[in-house]
């Protein structure tokens, strides 16, 4: 093929486990599990509200690892938007032309 290489569209899915999780993603699914089964053999389910409660860990943390399109899943989306809503939101100009600017405005002083 003269040197010539096709690289597929999801070579990044190859280095998943089973093409969708991280082993953090794995991790957090299992302890919400764990923590699920824990409450079920301890807990007494004779309130909708307390079963309720006691499924939640296992429900919020498959919620959290659940692939979504054009992101991994949705922990990956919870962080990006934590991350836009705490930092900066004024962005400096640096472009091309920052130096020329900021000697402009010093001799206007």
């Amino acid at each position: 093929m003269d040197h010539q290489y096709l690289i597929p569209a999801n070579t990044k899915r190859g280095q998943l486990i089973l093409g969708w999780f991280r082993p953090f993603d794995l991790m957090l699914f299992g302890t919400g599990i764990l923590i699920t089964l824990l409450l079920l053999a301890f807990m007494p389910l004779n309130d909708t509200l307390v079963t309720i409660m006691v499924l939640s860990p296992a429900v919020i943390t498959g919620f959290l690892v659940m692939p979504v399109p054009y992101y991994h899943n949705m922990l990956n989306i919870v962080v990006e938007v934590y991350e836009f809503l705490t930092n900066r939101q004024t962005y400096r100009w640096k472009g091309w032309c920052y130096r020329s600017v900021i000697t402009k405005t010093k001799r206007k002083k």
